[in-house]
């Protein structure tokens, strides 16, 4: 079992979504998709008087930020930036009670939020993407609890950062990892 910890306002999450799936495909390995939050991306503003490490904080974030965008323009990936990001809490907490297969309503979620930064915090955007994939509403409290749950094990596991991926007791975070994870599905005694 693979499980991939995930949050759809994470520009590295959002980029390695595709790559996982292929690697998902190629080695047949079943994933749990975990909803993770994180802080959101986001450029600090340059100031008149900055100091040495504000100034190093912004230009890094920059460097990231196209990083970012070449590798989505790679993937052919839209990918829109907002000096204010936008929430997920609410998408992440109806991914944690979806039943079935997620992956449509995380790719619908990620392009939502990445295409035009749609508010995935907001309750009509996310019961939006769910009628338009035809899944049957369910109880967001509820969801919300899960998520707490859900996040307070991750932690325990050592996951901090989204993307993450947990196989066989290794943590490992970021898409750069996953030729290795493969390595290990495909070393795994089939059972």
């Amino acid at each position: 079992m693979l499980t991939v910890a995930i949050d759809f306002k994470s520009p590295a999450s959002y980029l390695a979504l595709e790559p996982t799936l292929d690697l998902v495909r190629e080695t047949g390995v079943a994933v749990a998709w975990l909803p993770f939050s994180v802080r959101p991306f986001s450029v600090p503003a340059e100031k008149a008087n900055e100091t040495v490490g504000e100034r190093h904080r912004r230009v890094r974030a920059i460097a990231q930020r196209d990083t970012h965008l070449h590798y989505a323009a790679v993937q052919g990936l839209p990918m829109q930036f907002s000096n204010t990001p936008a929430g997920s809490e609410i998408a992440l907490a109806a991914l944690a009670g979806i039943e079935g297969d997620p992956v449509p309503f995380i790719r619908a979620a990620f392009s939502a939020y990445w295409s035009g930064q749609a508010d995935l915090d907001d309750e009509a955007i996310v019961a939006a993407l769910f009628s338009a994939l035809h899944l049957p509403a369910h109880d967001l409290q509820s969801s919300r609890a899960t998520l707490a749950s859900i996040r307070a094990r991750a932690k325990e596991s050592g996951i901090f950062e989204s993307p993450s991926y947990l196989i066989a007791d290794q943590l490992f975070v970021g898409r750069e990892h996953l030729p290795w994870i493969g390595s290990l599905i495909s070393a795994a005694p089939v059972r």
